[in-house]
């Protein structure tokens, strides 16, 4: 399976809380960390609806 590597770029603060909410549930909890994820159909779903906050590369 694949891996990504997801890192946030733009602030949270000011957003919609259900984009909150999705950085939350990637395992984001504060500007430029970096966490990683399997690619499965349900984590690029959330990082489709985040993408204009996050940079992602795959392993």
């Amino acid at each position: 399976m694949k891996k990504v590597k997801i890192k946030q770029i733009k602030s949270g603060i000011d957003r919609p809380a259900r984009q909150k909410r999705t950085l939350v549930a990637l395992g984001i909890k504060r500007m430029h960390q970096v966490v990683e994820k399997e690619l499965t159909p349900q984590v690029e779903g959330m990082i489709n609806k985040v993408k204009h906050l996050l940079i992602v590369e795959e392993i």
